[in-house]
């Protein structure tokens, strides 16, 4: 077995001609399991794995952007490799990760710290901060040719301060001084590659509605999020919105999740392969009497529109069902829901 880091500074003059050194370098030691990690940084690498591949190596690729889903890797590569996505830790991983038991408390301590491992290890925050840092300025900054780092960093903290709410890209210009609003859906376009953060548009037919609409932004870590939110106290709504985004990731692709809006809203519509409904998902942390009908209105509106006959309600520590008109709605415990499912 091979394993080399395109990362690592001692590679950092790797070129593609580098590319018949290396091959001579593998032959020498037999390898037949190799492992490249970050090998989209060089030019050219997926005409080298594809040589691999005819010679029947087995290749694992990983990389922290997503170069390693574009349309180039499917080009090279077609009907030859498997494609995953690797996100931070989901609870039931973090229970393992913390050799803890699932219970309420423990929940909450994920809520805040998210799942990154080296943060989980360390309880450092700077390791947040700088890993907000590497992935504005190398995944990003230094790949895209951004120059202005200040209003791309301005631009991340704001997204990761107003998870779950809309956003427009023409508000959003003038409020940092970026030249045009084009540029700033680009800048949010490179975070998403960057799996910083995923946006989510409105449920439609018609794409030309989805792409008209406001989209709705979410951190891939609610850790993240919580450590640079602007607000004095964490807003735990939001991060358990942003916790059933998350969980949702782990189960379809980004395009396959979205939000419903009529005379209520559902928080996320999630779609199977040929785009039918067939998740529905409400996200309050408390049911109380001033919110109950708001939520449900929302939800039951959706089943409806959709013709689903179970939706559900995500909270911090509530459980009950209830059966409407349209159908059961299940109220259920976020840290009962997320270990396991």
């Amino acid at each position: 077995m091979t394993y080399l880091n395109f990362d690592d500074i001692r590679l950092s003059s790797f070129e593609q001609d580098d590319f018949n050194r290396l091959y001579k370098e593998i032959r020498a030691r037999g390898s037949e399991v190799l492992f490249f990690d970050e090998i989209q940084l060089v030019k050219g690498w997926e005409i080298f794995i594809h040589q691999l591949l005819r010679e029947n190596f087995t290749i694992y690729i990983s990389g922290s952007n997503a170069t390693l889903l574009s349309v180039d890797l499917g080009t090279h590569l077609t009907g030859r490799h498997i494609q995953n996505e690797l996100f931070p830790f989901s609870f039931t991983e973090f229970l393992t990760f913390e050799k803890m038991e699932n219970s309420p408390s423990v929940f909450q301590k994920y809520l805040l710290m998210g799942g990154i491992p080296e943060y989980l290890r360390t309880k450092e925050p700077l390791v947040l901060s700088s890993l907000l840092d590497d992935v504005l300025v190398r995944d990003i900054a230094v790949n895209k040719g951004v120059s202005n780092v200040r209003s791309l960093r301005q631009l991340a903290v704001y997204l990761l301060s107003n998870i779950g709410k809309p956003y427009s890209a023409n508000r959003l210009k003038s409020v940092y001084g970026v030249a045009s609003a084009t540029t700033v859906s680009d800048y949010i376009s490179y975070m998403m590659d960057a799996y910083l953060v995923g946006s989510i548009g409105l449920y439609s037919d018609s794409l030309q509605v989805t792409a008209r609409n406001p989209k709705k932004v979410y951190c891939y870590d609610t850790g993240l999020a919580a450590s640079f939110s602007l607000s004095r106290s964490p807003d735990k709504g939001r991060l358990l919105e942003n916790m059933v985004f998350i969980w949702l990731r782990h189960r379809y692709a980004l395009d396959h999740i979205y939000y419903e809006q009529g005379e209520g809203e559902c928080d996320f519509v999630a779609v199977d392969v040929a785009s039918h409904p067939e998740l529905l998902i409400q996200v309050c942390y408390e049911l109380n009497d001033e919110n109950f009908q708001r939520e449900m209105d929302g939800l039951t509106e959706a089943m409806r529109k959709f013709q689903l006959r179970e939706g559900f309600i995500i909270t911090a520590d509530d459980e009950d069902e209830f059966n409407t008109e349209v159908g059961k709605v299940n109220v259920v415990k976020a840290w009962k829901w997320m270990d396991g499912q």
